[in-house]
Formats: C-alpha cells, sequence, structure tokens
C-alpha cells in the first residue's frame, strides 16, 4: 500500500504541473497590462510601470514565469504575491476554510439524500415511487443553480424564515441552504447511480444465493448488496468534492459568502492573475488529494481490491 502512495503521488506531479501551466498560460496570454490597470483612469508614468513589471517579472518569457511560480508552490508553499503586494496564499487562507465548509456541508447533503433516495428507488424498482424520484432527479438536473438559489432564499429565507439569506453570522445553520443548492445537481445525479448500482447488485448471483439461504434481505441488502455498489459512489463523491468547491462561485455571490468563490470573481474583475493562478492551483491540488483518498478506499470497501 505504501509504494502504490508513493506510486500515485509521483504520477500526481506530472497532472499537477500540466494543470497550472495550462491555467497560467491562460490567464497571463489576455490582452492588456495589469500594471496599467491598476492605476485606473489615471496613469503611472512608464519608470513606475517598468520597475513593477520588472518586480513581478511580467518581462520575462511566461515559462521563466512559471518557473518561478511553480518552484514558490512546491518548495516553499508560496502561491505568490498580488500587484498591490498582498501574499496570496494569505487571501486564500481567510478563503478556502469558508468555501471547504461549504463544500463539505454539500457532500454530506449529497451522500444522505442521494444515496437514501437511489436505495429507496432500487427496491421499490418499477414502482410509483421509484418513477417520482426518477422524475425529480430531471428537475433538480434541469434547474440551474441560478434559478434555485434564488428561489429558494426567496421561499425559505425570506417568505419562511427557515433559514439565513446571507453571510456566515450563524454557524453551520448558515450553511445548510446555500449547501443545499450547491449540491442539488449531483444529488440527482448520485441518486440515478445509486439506483443503477444497487440494482446491478442485487441481481448478482451471490445476492439470489443469500436470499435463498434465508439471510434476512435488510442484511443481504446492507451488508452485501449496498458495500458492494457503493464503489462507484465513492468516485463519485471523492470526485465531486472538488467540483463543490470550484462550483461554490455562484452559490457563495447568491448568498453573500465570502469563499474562495468571492476571491476568484475578485481576481478576474481587477485583473489579477496571481489571485487566479493560485486559486486554480489549490483546487488542482483538492482534486488529487481526493481521487487519492478515493482510491485508497476502494481496498477497504472491496477486500479483493489489493494494490502492490
Amino acid at each position: 500500500m505504501g509504494r502504490y502512495v508513493i506510486r500515485r503521488l509521483l504520477q500526481a506531479i506530472p497532472v499537477l504541473l500540466g494543470a497550472t501551466l495550462l491555467i497560467f498560460a491562460i490567464v497571463f496570454a489576455l490582452p492588456g497590462d495589469p500594471i496599467r490597470a491598476l492605476a485606473g483612469e489615471k496613469p503611472p508614468s512608464p519608470q513606475v510601470v517598468e520597475v513593477l513589471r520588472e518586480q513581478y517579472h511580467l518581462n520575462d518569457p511566461l515559462l521563466l514565469q512559471y518557473w518561478y511560480y511553480i518552484s514558490g508552490v512546491l518548495f516553499r508553499g508560496d502561491f505568490g504575491t498580488t500587484f498591490q503586494n498582498v501574499p496570496v496564499g494569505d487571501l486564500m487562507k481567510a478563503t478556502f476554510p469558508t468555501t471547504l465548509q461549504l463544500a463539505l456541508t454539500a457532500l454530506m447533503i449529497q451522500a444522505v439524500i442521494g444515496v437514501g433516495l437511489g436505495l429507496w428507488a432500487a427496491l421499490r424498482r418499477g414502482k410509483a415511487e421509484d418513477t417520482m424520484i426518477l422524475a425529480s432527479t430531471l428537475i433538480l438536473i434541469s434547474v440551474p443553480t441560478l434559478v434555485s438559489g434564488f428561489v429558494l432564499q426567496l421561499l425559505l429565507g425570506v417568505k419562511l424564515g427557515l433559514f439565513p439569506i446571507a453571510g456566515t453570522s450563524e454557524g453551520w445553520y448558515s450553511f445548510l441552504l446555500p449547501g443545499f443548492v450547491l449540491a442539488g445537481g449531483s444529488i440527482a445525479y448520485l441518486t440515478r447511480l445509486t439506483r443503477t448500482s444497487l440494482v446491478e447488485t442485487l441481481r448478482s448471483d451471490y445476492i439470489r444465493t443469500a436470499v435463498a439461504k434465508g439471510m434476512n434481505r435488510r442484511r443481504v441488502v446492507g451488508r452485501h448488496g449496498l458495500r458492494n455498489a457503493l464503489i462507484p459512489l465513492v468516485t463519485f463523491l471523492g470526485a465531486d468534492l472538488g467540483n463543490l468547491m470550484g462550483g461554490a462561485v455562484i452559490t457563495e455571490r447568491i448568498f453573500n459568502i465570502n469563499g474562495v468563490g468571492s476571491l476568484l470573481i475578485r481576481g478576474v474583475y481587477e485583473r489579477q492573475q496571481p489571485i487566479v493562478v493560485g486559486v486554480v492551483t489549490a483546487l488542482v491540488l483538492v482534486y488529487i488529494v481526493a481521487n487519492l483518498v478515493v482510491d485508497l478506499m476502494y481496498a477497504v470497501l472491496d477486500p479483493r481490491i489489493r494494490y502492490e
């Protein structure tokens, strides 16, 4: 297992380099001069512009700029500084915990609701409950986050007063409504995936053998059927953690949450390339770590899987 972990970590290095190089090239290839954009309507003197461009290595070739950046990330944990000389790492430290809490809340909501509805639909396959659940998942998939966010905010927050409509002043309770909005589409996909996976598992020979031997149906479904059906679900949930963090931009704007999404939008509006590249790099690291954890969990869920 240890060798497998080391091998996966080594394989993650080219993934990190390729993804960060791509986003670095795209961001820094945008037209315009970010140094001049900082000054607003009053243009700075050419001498000041030149000094700042030299300070932030903007006159260097793209690959050399990328080397300065990625070497700082890998060897010093330094994500660079903004053009106001503020460390990007400090900005992410202030916003990442909020987005991570929102993403984990959404992940737990979709795991409980998605797996629960999928299990119910699989056990009642072909019946009215199954049809109703499948129809509801189509609605969740079809409604954009921007629409569902404002509608639920109006109905559950403003009209009924059940949830706070903005900010995080009420702790974890403030994340429930935005967490559900963020997890909406994922709940639908997870429900369908759970239903499909469990239906296929319950058709297996070993399940029919267990039923024929008189084993309790709840034990057959819970211990044997659901456990083996969990492997694709864990894969989906692990990969979806990065999607939730990256997709929190709209949800954070709707509910006025100061997280990574707000920081990323600020970086785009202000043309702060270091912020954009730093946030995307951190999200790539989240994807890599989440996928590694998912792979290691396979051995826990299925003893037949062995990594050498």
